[in-house]
């Protein structure tokens, strides 16, 4: 069986890019052994903070090249219904990661953040680190 894709969250690569890190290059490894993810929130919430227009190109073109989790109306009714669910229990979470964790249940990923706003969504499995 294969191992579950890798949704890397936009917290993730900012942390990484804060670091001086280059997030393409690390995920650019895991991609090795592992199917990368991806869908239109995270490209636009990472895509608007590079200030290089080369950089911003260089991103999406690897981001093309991701299994892409589009959010059609199927998905934006799991994101209406969990976040139904999660405010009735107490819990509210940015509109755009439950986006985002709807996406990575749709393809059975993990997703990999640095915030603890996944370890909410239920059926999601979450990670901050590439050991998977």
């Amino acid at each position: 069986m294969a191992a579950s894709p890798v949704l890397a969250d936009s917290s993730y690569y900012i942390q990484l890019l804060r670091e001086g890190q280059d997030p393409l290059r690390v995920l650019a490894l895991t991609a090795v052994t592992r199917d990368l993810a991806v869908c239109g929130i995270i490209c636009c919430e990472v895509g608007r903070g590079l200030r290089e227009r080369r950089v911003l190109e260089r991103f999406q073109a690897f981001w093309n090249v991701m299994i892409y989790v589009p959010t059609d109306n199927r998905l934006w009714q799991d994101v209406e219904k969990t976040l139904w669910q999660l405010h009735r229990e107490g819990i509210v979470l940015p509109l755009t990661d439950v986006v985002i964790g709807c996406c990575a249940r749709r393809i059975d990923a993990v997703v990999l953040a640095h915030d603890g706003y996944f370890s909410h969504i239920p059926g999601l499995r979450t990670t901050d680190r590439l050991d998977l």
